[in-house]
């Protein structure tokens, strides 16, 4: 998730744990502990594409981490807060739960995360956008009270207490509008007389009225949306592997290493002499469009012999483009 939502989380996590101590210094620290993680973040300054790629929500997203390095911070923590009497115990339980829920929550995301790093194992469900208001905003309000509120009183604790409740709350209707949605899209494609292989559902930007799913056949893959407000029979969009655009870079470290990272869900594309690999998780910017660019695409060239795979930058005017679109689209086709 956003930066900010794991500020949020860390507070109120803070504040579950230490609150009734120390005030306002739990959220604090339970804040910190909630965007520590995302350092991880920073890899691309340090290291290529594809590393920066498979470190992202990698170690840093762990249980490993959070057992190993929260006892350190922790240590830290009561060296400095000295004056709380909280030892360094106290204050590891808070970076552990702060370090942990953090991942738990990425968890729901289409990118997922590697809870069980060392292990190749990473857990995407796929019910919620990066960004989310509905999830974030009544959240942050909550928190905000309970800031605002007497350290230690039943208030402070009902308000950071409804903070939690709501937003689980909420990725649980999440879990059960991608159910509803799933079954949509599995009746049409069977009244449409299409046979798949595999489907994938995933919710549109910063909501979860409108859904989009990834249809595997044979040779393309088909790409549709659906809302809770259309009227109309959902229609799929035919978008061509073209795997084989990739013949002449096959058993290439390089390349095997980018279709792991995509999990096997990927497009070839040739524009301009150029090949880009898309990832086909996150979507298309315009599913619409004849020959669609997709969220996370890849420029494919051959160096020295080696395949150098470098990420496409978004154009921030033709995402302002789609966000106008995705907003009349979600109220119904």
């Amino acid at each position: 998730m956003d930066s900010l939502t794991q500020i949020v989380l860390g507070a109120a996590i803070g504040e579950a744990v230490l609150g009734k101590k120390v005030g306002n210094k739990a959220m604090l620290y339970g804040a910190i502990a909630g965007t520590i993680p995302d350092l991880d973040s920073f890899a691309p300054l340090f290291t290529d594409t594809l590393s920066a790629i498979e470190i992202h929500r990698g170690f840093t997203h762990s249980i490993v981490f959070s057992i190993l390095f929260a006892p350190i911070f922790g240590w830290l923590i009561s060296k400095i807060e000295k004056k709380t009497g909280v030892g360094w115990k106290g204050w590891s339980w808070l970076m552990f739960w702060g370090f942990l829920t953090h991942p738990l929550l990425d968890a729901h995301t289409t990118w997922g995360t590697q809870l069980f790093w060392p292990l190749d194992l990473r857990l995407a469900y796929k019910n919620i956008f990066v960004i989310d208001p509905l999830y974030t905003l009544p959240f942050l309000v909550f928190v905000i009270l309970a800031m605002r509120s007497k350290r230690g009183s039943i208030k402070r604790r009902k308000y950071n207490n409804l903070g939690l409740i709501i937003s689980s709350a909420y990725i649980l209707c999440t879990i059960g509008l991608k159910g509803i949605t799933y079954f949509k899209f599995k009746e049409a494609l069977e009244e449409q007389n299409i046979s798949y292989l595999q489907l994938q559902t995933r919710p549109s930007p910063f909501n979860t009225i409108m859904w989009s799913a990834n249809v595997e056949l044979e040779d393309a893959y088909l790409l549709g949306d659906y809302s809770i407000f259309d009227s109309h029979p959902i229609k799929f969009k035919r978008i061509p592997k073209n795997h084989f655009l990739v013949d002449s870079f096959k058993n290439t470290n390089n390349l095997d290493r980018v279709i792991a990272i995509s999990e096997g869900w990927y497009t070839i594309s040739k524009r301009d002499e150029k090949l880009y690999f898309n990832d086909l998780r996150f979507g298309a910017l315009d599913s619409e469009d004849e020959n669609p660019k997709f969220v996370f695409s890849y420029l494919l060239k051959q160096e020295n012999n080696k395949l150098v795979v470098e990420e496409v930058p978004r154009d921030p005017e033709e995402a302002k483009a789609v966000i106008m679109k995705l907003g009349n689209r979600i109220l119904g086709n």
